[in-house]
């Protein structure tokens, strides 16, 4: 047992080194023979880093909407494109919320928290001396938003119920309005400009980041209400956002939420919904065949790239073997097995395909890490996983195409293998 172990590792050893020797011998054969692993490396790796990176991207959004918040809209988030189903709803109020707290303060075992009303416009131009940011998101609410929203302040404080209640013209604003404006230096007491409105700046958000790498949390102004309606009118898109009170059972509380909106808007039973009531997992629905998509593309280049390396592996070793019959007459002539035969080209096949791996990751690497510094915002993920599924398909690679070659070289005869011109 001892003697055919030590026999198995000297001639595994051996093979692995007249391998090396080949394709040191060969490098631009070899290089080129690998092209096609490493075009297939590089796709199902880039395929799994975009996938794990719109996963991460996807669920750090979802975090800023709250997994525990639903959000009562005019529109559904599931049917974003078909605008004409919602045009001639009636618009939602403010004051709807206010009659949600009402009734949910009066049923102890509902499942919802609170309605916080929020009203809101793109269309916001902020001053502050000689600097402007354009484009920025107006925001109007009460002070129970913090408990709908996932921000944190960094500096200085919400509006109390006061200030809210009386529409008093201060504002909590996002880090890319601070430092647009302000710079490093502190914006909490510094008074902006809102259409030729004064607002005085009593708090800062952390900077939140990129919903989906679209919409940016950093670029909020928010008020209270009467000071948004004051400056930009009360026709704006109005959103209540409703807070739930246990996340595992947001079914639950939609369907009460549900009921409560229709007693609102006084709908009669079969009427259909004039409104909608929206959570994240309608952009699950989005994201799926997005990540299927890539994930098919990424599928169909890896097994062209796979297949067509792989037939060009074959092919470069059947020339190999053809190339030293001779050598291998020679060596079964001296005691070689069979299997020892089949060993060695098996493994210089499968080596070809590890560079191939490797060149094809430490590729991939590098595309990542520019993606990275071009596209900061666009999450990128390379993990450990996706070097192990590359490096196990380069062996698949490298044995699925090396195998036949090496059995027809195992199997050559001796004496004919000697006379080989």
């Amino acid at each position: 047992m001892n003697d055919g172990m030590h026999r198995f590792r000297y001639e595994s050893a051996e093979s692995f080194r007249m391998a090396l020797f080949q394709i040191r011998d060969n490098k631009i054969r070899s290089f080129l023979t690998a092209l096609g692993v490493i075009i297939g490396i590089v796709a199902i790796t880039m395929m799994g880093t975009a996938i794990n990176g719109i996963d991460s991207g996807f669920e750090r959004s979802l975090a800023m909407l709250g997994y525990d918040v639903v959000y009562v809209q005019k529109s559904s988030w599931s049917t974003m494109g078909q605008w004409w189903r919602y045009r001639n709803r009636p618009d939602l109020k403010t004051g709807y919320s206010e009659t949600i707290n009402r009734i949910i303060e009066s049923n102890p075992r509902s499942e919802l928290s609170v309605a916080v009303p929020q009203i809101s416009t793109y269309q916001a131009s902020v001053r502050y001396l000689g600097q402007t940011v354009e484009q920025a998101f107006a925001l109007g609410t009460n002070e129970d938003y913090l408990q709908t929203a996932s921000g944190d302040l960094s500096e200085g404080r919400f509006f109390t119920p006061g200030e809210a209640a009386s529409g008093d013209r201060v504002a909590v604003i996002g880090d890319d309005i601070s430092s647009g404006l302000f710079g490093e230096t502190s914006a909490v007491g510094r008074t902006i400009m809102l259409k030729n409105t004064r607002f005085r700046v009593v708090g800062t958000f952390r900077k939140q980041g990129k919903f989906l790498g679209l919409f940016s949390f950093d670029n909020q102004i928010i008020m209270p209400l009467g000071a948004f309606e004051r400056v930009y009118g009360k026709n704006a898109f109005v959103t209540m956002r409703v807070k739930i009170r246990d996340q595992s059972r947001v079914a639950e509380a939609k369907e009460e939420l549900l009921g409560i909106m229709r007693r609102i808007r006084r709908l009669a039973p079969g009427m259909e919904d004039d409104f909608s009531i929206n959570e994240q997992k309608a952009f699950k629905s989005q994201l799926d065949p997005i990540k299927n998509g890539i994930a098919a593309a990424g599928i169909f280049i890896t097994g062209m790239s796979l297949f067509v390396g792989a037939i060009g592996i074959m092919n470069i070793t059947f020339v190999s073997v053809k190339e030293r019959t001779r050598e291998i007459g020679l060596r079964k002539a001296l005691g070689a097995r069979r299997k020892t035969i089949l060993m060695q080209f098996l493994i210089e096949s499968v080596m070809i395909c590890l560079i191939g791996g490797f060149i094809g990751l430490l590729t991939s690497l590098g595309i990542t890490l520019a993606i990275g510094r071009i596209v900061p915002d666009f999450p990128v993920s390379f993990s450990l996983g996706l070097v192990t599924a590359g490096l196990v398909v380069s062996v698949a690679t490298g044995i699925a195409s090396g195998l036949a070659p090496a059995v027809t070289a195992s199997k050559l005869d001796p004496a004919d293998s000697l006379r080989h011109e």
